[in-house]
């Protein structure tokens, strides 16, 4: 009897010391790693819309580095400028059981149905730099000030142009972005506000008669056929007048539209290309740029974006509200989305070692310098 009593003191004992050494260390609900942030366990899915563009995959990797150094897991994933592979991505992260998403669309209208997947689930969605339209579901939004990179274009055409001094006309034609990304809209009106006194004016002279987003669009920010347009602007009205500006949103189109002048002639000391315009200050864009090809650039540092984009990512997990700072400007026909905006910089041969070299985005390796 007594053995047996001896036996069953020892077993309370220990049941007691388990106790204790667990009170107040459960683990936080939702997977933590004991230190409260509740990070271990989690994962961020992240859909961007291609490789072909280097600031996607700067973008994409600047949030899997920041977040994975952060002790989350990351789904990163490229849709290659596939409609239907960026929705079966994000299906696969859903059923896969991410915790957030991180929406770069393809086609910012195609995803209202995976977005309604995405609430079923509880798993709230960022759009991240272009807007994702016609859904209730989407939490917040982190971009760039859109309206004012177009602006930023405009404005740089004005004064390099000099057209509050000089009596012109200039020949100028007009690209946009594509029409199924919201932010091209924001783009060309930003550009069209600064632009468009001197077009009424007939300072500048749009002689191919090509304007607003329903002619000027290109599909997909495809180069090849910003060249093709281009071309056929070219062979129609400039047979006998040259083109002065060219306001492009993109460094691809800018290139695509480079490559056409290139072909008939443009480029030579008889010919010089024309004052050309572009956005996200690539290599090649910016190579451009030292080579004396490409004119202006607009330079958004996706490394900020990044950081934006994970703190909106944490104060979600944590069930906090995110900072923004416009309340009021994008309506994606369902709410006005929550957003953070941060300030593009115009660069060109002046300022782009200053920017782009000292800031440390790029090195000179990088630019072939």
């Amino acid at each position: 009897m007594k053995k047996t009593l001896t036996i069953l003191l020892v077993l309370v004992l220990v049941i007691s010391l388990v106790a204790c050494g667990n009170s107040g260390g459960e683990i936080p609900s939702g997977g933590g790693n004991g230190d409260g942030s509740q990070k271990a366990g989690k994962t961020v899915g992240i859909a961007m819309p291609t490789q072909s563009a280097p600031r996607w995959i700067e973008d994409g990797g600047n949030m899997k580095k920041i977040l994975e150094e952060k002790g989350y897991e990351v789904d990163l994933q490229f849709g290659e400028d596939v409609v239907e592979n960026q929705v079966a991505q994000i299906e696969n992260m859903i059923t896969k059981g991410v915790d957030v998403l991180v929406i770069a669309s393809i086609d910012g209208e195609a995803l209202t149905n995976v977005l309604a997947q995405a609430a079923e689930q509880d798993i709230q969605v960022i759009a991240y730099d272009r807007l994702l339209m016609n859904s209730d579901h989407v939490t917040y939004y982190a971009t760039f000030d859109n309206f004012q990179v177009g602006v930023e274009q405009g404005n740089y055409i004005v004064e390099k142009m000099d057209l509050d001094n000089v009596e012109g006309p200039f020949n100028i034609e007009l690209f946009g972005g594509s029409p199924d990304d919201n932010n091209a809209y924001f783009f060309y009106d930003g550009a069209m506000s600064i632009l468009q006194p001197y077009i009424d004016k007939g300072k500048l002279v749009v002689k191919s008669g090509q304007t607003g987003m329903d002619k000027v669009s290109t599909l997909r920010w495809d180069a090849a056929t910003a060249q093709s347009r281009m071309d056929n602007i070219l062979t129609a009205h400039y047979t006998d007048d040259k083109v002065d500006i060219v306001l492009s949103p993109y460094d691809p189109i800018s290139l695509g539209v480079i490559s056409s002048l290139k072909g008939v002639g443009y480029g030579t000391e008889d010919l010089p290309l024309p004052l050309i315009t572009g956005q996200d200050a690539d290599i090649p864009g910016v190579k451009s740029i030292i080579a004396g090809e490409q004119t202006q650039t607009i330079f958004k540092d996706t490394r900020e974006l990044a950081k934006v984009t994970v703190e909106m990512i944490e104060a979600i997990l944590e069930g906090k509200e995110a900072e923004v700072n416009d309340t009021k400007t994008y309506d994606n026909n369902k709410k006005i989305v929550p957003s953070y905006l941060l300030k593009p910089v115009s660069v060109d041969k002046d300022n782009y070692r200053e920017v782009l070299i000292d800031s440390g985005y790029y090195t000179e390796e990088d630019l072939g310098l």
